[in-house]
């Protein structure tokens, strides 16, 4: 190695090792510990990142830092630059024990019996990455290999068959291999709650307090589902006070980020905040290719390549609706003894494609977009103020849940802060007035439906 390449390493080291003085221990491993060194040239170091999701946000947050404290540490300018380099989980010792290769490798552990509670389909190796998602993979590969001790509790929250439920299971498939006697539990949170009640109306609440505060790890899924629950809010908080006390890892799952959970107690909202907080994003075309080739082949069938893009260039929101349009088109294939075309698949999943993207768009979404095209943030739309320059906007999102949903004036009012169906009424015939004279408006509604339609990640 060159002397000099060998003091910028030395700089780079020296560099992240004061900055890890001065960030939390949870912002350290979350967004140094995936950077690697890789060379240096000149006045400029190379240093490999796993996603362009990294890239970004360790450029935004940190770059200017690093070669701030690369200018005081060598006295000259050194630029970073950022190289994605995706790698395949490690097999075998933790992050931190690989780290060190002083260490030995321990040999492959034997495969344990499958936990009870858990699906064993549901693995990291199943789970197809891509830049939607590869955060709250990470994550959850991290969880699963420190359990307790990276990032807990963890939020992981996202729409409707993003793979929530997937990455939940496959943190516990993980662990349970990965550590002995370890004791997991998996249960949905209308299970939860339903168990709860149960020990109550029989008197074994000691019972259910003990078989849910004993456990070394806990995975609850849909967590939404507490909404109004206060009895069942209060349990899960003991509870989790005292597995957080004990640094017992805890992981949940929501159909919407925690700040946006209605009915639920400040206290317990507070909790889910401490940790870390992770989303997923419906997947980029790339992906929905790479996760229905995966499944073509899990299912060993075999589809045109034709075939495989029409079906992602028409369905853009999650992997269960990829999934239900393949099984649609194997269910045919396998019935009519035919070979699936091109025509065949368009004339088959015609009406799938057709009514699909109405079906598909969530309010949510919709208030996502419209917020961001106004420069707001959608607790704005959803929030009690009626200044100007938030009331047209919210109008205007209204109209456009109006337009690209089936829920009625009601369930619209009730998504924007439990204003009433009058309010959702007036709104749209507000915008409706306002196109007849505003030529500017049009556009602008194209645009952010067709927004709407297109999203992506």
């Amino acid at each position: 190695m060159k002397d000099a390449e060998w003091n910028y390493e030395v700089f780079w080291k020296e560099a992240i090792k004061q900055i890890r003085d001065e960030v939390s221990e949870q912002e350290f491993l979350m967004w140094f510990r995936n950077m690697e060194y890789l060379s240096s040239s000149d006045s400029q170091i190379a240093v490999a990142v796993p996603s362009t999701f990294y890239k970004d946000q360790v450029s935004q947050r940190f770059q200017q830092r690093i070669e701030d404290k690369l200018f005081e540490l060598s006295g000259h300018r050194i630029a970073m630059s950022f190289q994605i380099q995706q790698k395949e989980p490690p097999k075998g010792p933790a992050p931190s024990q690989a780290a060190d290769k002083s260490r030995p490798v321990p040999a492959p552990k034997k495969a344990k019996r499958p936990h009870a509670q858990l699906n064993p389909e549901y693995n990291f190796e199943r789970f197809v990455r891509g830049e939607n998602n590869d955060f709250a993979y990470m994550a959850a590969f991290a969880i699963a290999r420190n359990p307790g001790k990276a990032y807990n509790p963890c939020m992981i929250y996202g729409g409707v068959g993003l793979g929530k439920t997937h990455l939940l299971q496959a943190i516990g498939n993980s662990t349970n291999q990965e550590f002995d006697d370890i004791r997991i539990a998996y249960v949905t949170a209308e299970t939860f709650t339903n168990e709860f009640i149960l020990s109550i109306k029989e008197n074994t609440s000691h019972r259910f307090k003990n078989k849910y505060r004993s456990v070394d790890m806990l995975l609850i899924d849909d967590v939404h589902f507490l909404s109004g629950k206060v009895e069942t809010q209060e349990e899960l908080f003991h509870t989790f006070n005292a597995l957080y006390d004990a640094n017992r890892q805890m992981v949940f799952t929501s159909d919407r980020p925690v700040s946006e959970l209605k009915k639920l107690s400040d206290r317990l909202r507070s909790r889910f905040e401490r940790g870390l907080n992770v989303d997923l994003q419906p997947p980029n075309y790339e992906t929905r290719i790479a996760i229905l080739k995966k499944k073509i082949e899990e299912k060993q069938v075999s589809l045109p390549e034709e075939v495989i893009e029409l079906i992602c260039q028409n369905i853009k929101t999650n992997v269960r609706d990829l999934e239900k349009a393949l099984t649609k088109l194997i269910a045919y294939a396998e019935l009519v003894n035919r070979t699936i075309t091109l025509e065949i698949a368009e004339r088959q999943l015609k009406d799938f494609f057709a009514d699909h993207d109405q079906k598909n768009v969530s309010i949510d979404l919709v208030q996502r977009v419209v917020a961001e095209y106004f420069g707001l943030s959608p607790n704005d739309l959803r929030g009690k103020k009626r200044s100007k320059a938030i009331a047209f906007p919210r109008q205007v999102a209204m109209y456009i849940a109006r337009d690209l949903t089936e829920f009625s004036t009601t369930e619209v009012g009730l998504e924007f802060g439990g204003r009433d169906h009058t309010t959702v009424m007036h709104a749209c015939q507000r915008v409706e007035d306002r196109l007849k004279t505003d030529a500017t408006l049009g556009p602008a509604i194209q645009h952010l439906t067709r927004s709407v339609k297109e999203y992506r990640s």
